[in-house]
């Protein structure tokens, strides 16, 4: 299937028969602007090499201005059309299905679909041994493979991601000795097949493997000016080895990174996230100091500078700070924060979602702790309006949080409430 394609309107009558309106005459003119305007829409009298040019300049265009669906949509116009024109196993057919699937893995982040179309790239490629192919077939079986490569990591199916990445590489290294790619772009080559290795070796446990391509990565970065690159490779280590339970390293790529982050980029993405990462490890640590909660609003600070109060990422790194505050000791801070968030979440995720749920129930339980009933019994069971909605009145989580209504109702201000209303109802 070449994947979802986004509705088309219903193209409306170029004209009326002549038969109804009263048979009116529509006059010449009318004939030919009618004529005229048909045989632009038709598209059996273009011939398909023109028709693929205006597809090709089309999904440029639609993916310039951001109207992705539409670019796919070209895309696979642009398939059918090459293998048209030029027969179902050539080198246009290839690069076209390679296109494709690159649209759908970078655009969409459609694993499945990139799949597909990488693996019929492939097919439509011709048989020869990498020293023996030419260059733009190297080339063209570089992109097929990387391509491949990412999908899988999407669909998880490691094995596949790891034979695509260095089947990548073994082509990279043979366009290198002929001289087929810059040095620009051999790096760039390099640093995503590194990247890639890295998310195999990951997800197969295999922390020390993961961390050589984490230092090959480092050894290409080293004479680039490219810092946010850096800080994600320092990222990445320092998460492999907070999983291997070595926070001191964690933190000590961590802070590299940071320095890095604080020097080229404090205001944004890569900086905050930065941050971000080093907060959560030094908050990890054994005793809490005041420099978790700088490095927390340093990174949300650097959040709203760089994507905004209501973007999902900045949401996350605010729950992170208040589950840090709520273990501090701060619960007022927190709730404060929790309660001044709910209509960010509610904009960006939806009133009937995790995320809201999840922020009325830390409410409620702040409210609870200090004992404040009354108002923990309301907040809660707005959370368990949510939860019924969201998933269905049996899920644990539902029957958890009505279990816990129910508790809350039997709590002496809670149960006298109805009982003072109704008697004020009665002196009135």
């Amino acid at each position: 299937m070449d994947g979802a394609q986004p509705g088309t309107k219903t193209r409306s009558r170029s004209f009326d028969s002549p038969t109804e309106g009263g048979g009116a005459d529509l006059g010449s003119d009318a004939l030919r602007a009618s004529a005229t305007h048909c045989a632009k829409k038709e598209p059996a009298i273009i011939p398909p090499e023109e028709k693929l040019k205006h597809f090709e300049e089309q999904a440029r265009m639609h993916e310039g201005s951001g109207e992705f669906d539409a670019c796919i949509q070209d895309l696979v116009h642009c398939v059918a059309l090459t293998r048209l024109v030029h027969g179902k196993e050539h080198l246009e057919v290839a690069q076209a299905h390679g296109r494709l699937a690159e649209a759908y893995l970078r655009l969409k982040g459609w694993g499945p679909q990139a799949q597909e179309h990488s693996a019929r790239a492939r097919e439509a490629l011709p048989f020869c041994p990498v020293a023996s192919c030419s260059a733009h077939t190297l080339q063209l079986l570089l992109h097929t493979h990387l391509t491949a490569g990412g999908a899988a990591l999407l669909t998880h199916t490691l094995e596949e991601a790891q034979s695509s990445f260095l089947e990548a590489e073994q082509i990279l290294g043979a366009l290198r000795r002929r001289g087929g790619v810059s040095e620009e772009e051999e790096v760039k080559t390099q640093l995503r097949i590194s990247a890639g290795l890295c998310r195999v070796y990951r997800g197969q446990n295999r922390p020390d493997k993961a961390l050589n391509q984490c230092e090959k990565s480092l050894q290409l970065l080293r004479d680039c000016e490219k810092p946010e690159e850096t800080c994600s490779v320092y990222r990445d280590m320092a998460a492999i080895e907070q999983g291997k339970g070595q926070l001191d390293r964690a933190m000590e790529h961590l802070s590299k990174a940071h320095a890095i982050a604080m020097s080229h980029i404090p205001e944004q993405l890569e900086g905050a996230r930065v941050s971000h990462s080093l907060a959560l490890v030094v908050s990890a640590a054994a005793e809490r100091s005041a420099s978790a909660a700088q490095y927390f609003e340093q990174s949300l600070a650097a959040y709203e500078a760089s994507v905004g109060r209501q973007d999902p990422a900045f949401l996350a790194a605010q729950d992170d700070f208040c589950h840090f505050l709520l273990l501090s000791g701060q619960q007022e801070r927190c709730v404060g924060i929790q309660q001044a968030s709910l209509a960010s979440k509610r904009s960006t995720f939806g009133d009937l979602s995790a995320e809201v749920a999840d922020t009325l129930q830390l409410i409620a339980s702040v409210e609870m702790s200090e004992g404040r009933m009354r108002q923990a019994y309301k907040t809660m069971a707005e959370c368990l309006e949510v939860q019924s909605l969201l998933y269905g009145p049996q899920h644990k989580k539902t029957q958890a949080t009505q279990q816990a209504v129910e508790m809350l109702a039997r709590a002496p201000e809670v149960a006298e409430a109805p009982q003072k209303q109704s008697r004020r109802t009665t002196w009135q």
